[in-house]
């Protein structure tokens, strides 16, 4: 028995060591690199024809059209024919939370037990070394927001870099949003109905729901006066959440339910809180509650079917434009953790449906970085932002044409390789195969 453990180990370390992808963190921008003959895509609507960028110590400083300003020294990279665009960013994600889901429980943290968590930083539990991260990297996502989840408060989100030896050199904004799910309204609307027959005795979903709603109301107005006070003993969970309370931190609240959302947007509005609606399936119902309350949309997905059984099958891939018509800021994300890499080709579905390439482009870049607060640093091309991007062979929303050749973050050469690609050149090798 002894004989056989001893071989398990040396087996099992065998294939760790062979998936142990040999990427390291790139060092920090050494000269300066201009970028020059592309198609220079800058993330709020405009596009350079055979444009420029130069960055330098990590920051842009300079962007335009026709032939670069000479710089002594600097590293000329020829994109001609090429797609040069801002980093696209994945906010309310569990990547580097989880790494494999559905049974290896050591690889899961992205979630605590208990129902009101506003202490939990997931910032903490982010794993630099995940081996999803640098395949989501190779699609051009170079900022993400790990989010906790569970629980009606699930805790508090950080902005990273997708590039960084351990969680303190990922962070890119620390502890910007508290994580609150709104109680479902529930009543069996829906494609799945209403679910299992109540048991005799038993609380129902409303007095459940009602319950919720007054834990979530009593707990917001201890915060207001812990925030408003000045306490002598300091309270993990009030502490957390005071931010809320001086604009420091958004409060993202998960809802999916028009009357969800009416009651998430109502609730923040007479607080006085910064509100972003995460989900938001039927916000095309209430649009005008969200622009009048200045409340923003992060959509999550819109590859699935609508909410509701008598909408328009074709609504998740419609909801961006009616959204973008309506004057509401919109962003997107996807499901997941490793699914995010889809994010850039959900995007450009959307053009299909009535959004143009480039408001498509604007909702994972500079929309995406206006609701993380993040919009002065990064989320287009311009003088003066973090040197965030990346070159495409092609149009970097289509899954066909997207070939990410370079990417930069904050002026690091990042390394593109990933467990992906090394997979696929054993493979190759072993039969054969050529590109």
């Amino acid at each position: 028995m002894k004989k056989i453990l001893i071989f398990g180990g040396l087996l099992l370390s065998t294939v760790l060591t062979y998936g142990q992808a040999t990427i390291s963190p790139a060092n920090p921008q050494a000269k300066t690199i201009i970028i020059t003959g592309g198609t220079i895509h800058i993330g709020d609507g405009k596009v350079i024809s055979k444009g420029y960028v130069a960055f330098d110590k990590g920051k842009i400083t300079a962007v335009g059209e026709g032939t670069a300003p000479s710089m002594a020294g600097a590293e000329i990279i020829d994109a001609t024919g090429k797609q040069v665009y801002p980093g696209f960013i994945c906010p309310v994600t569990n990547l580097g939370l989880i790494e494999v889901e559905g049974g290896a429980r050591g690889t899961v943290d992205d979630s605590e037990t208990g129902d009101l968590n506003p202490n939990v930083r997931s910032i903490i539990a982010y794993n630099t070394d995940s081996k999803v991260i640098p395949t989501v990297r190779s699609n051009g996502i170079l900022l993400a927001q790990p989010t906790p989840e569970g629980g009606t408060i699930a805790g508090q989100s950080s902005v990273v870099q997708l590039d960084a030896w351990n969680w303190e050199d990922a962070a890119y904004k620390m502890d910007i949003a508290v994580h609150l799910t709104w109680p479902s309204a529930g009543g069996g609307r829906g494609r799945r109905g209403g679910g299992a027959p109540a048991v005799a005795g038993a609380e129902s979903p409303d007095e459940a729901r009602m319950k919720t709603l007054d834990a979530i109301n009593n707990l917001f107005a201890q915060v207001k006066a812990y925030a408003e006070s000045k306490p002598t003993v300091i309270n993990l969970r009030l502490d957390a959440m005071k931010g809320l309370f001086n604009g420091s931190k958004k409060l993202f609240i998960n809802a999916d339910g028009a009357k969800e959302i009416i009651e998430a947007v109502t609730f923040a509005t007479k607080l006085g809180l910064q509100a972003v609606i995460v989900g938001g399936k039927e916000s095309y119902l209430v649009t005008s509650v969200l622009k009048q309350n200045n409340v923003p949309v992060i959509l999550r997905e819109t590859q699935t079917l609508p909410s509701r059984a008598e909408d328009d099958v074709y609504l998740p891939y419609k909801l961006p434009k009616i959204l973008q018509d309506a004057g509401v800021l919109y962003g997107l994300t996807g499901i997941g953790f490793w699914r995010q890499r889809n994010l850039p080709f959900e995007a450009g579905q959307a053009v299909g449906y009535g959004l143009t390439k480039e408001q498509a482009l604007s909702m994972i870049t500079i929309n995406n970085a206006k609701i993380l607060g993040i919009d002065k640093t990064t989320g287009t091309l311009e003088t003066g932002k973090d040197a965030n991007l990346f070159i495409s062979n092609g149009d970097a929303l289509d899954m066909i044409t997207l070939d990410v050749t370079k990417a930069y973050i904050q002026g690091r050469d990042i390394n593109l390789d990933n467990l992906h690609k090394q997979l696929y050149k054993r493979y190759a090798d072993k039969y054969g195969m050529k590109d």
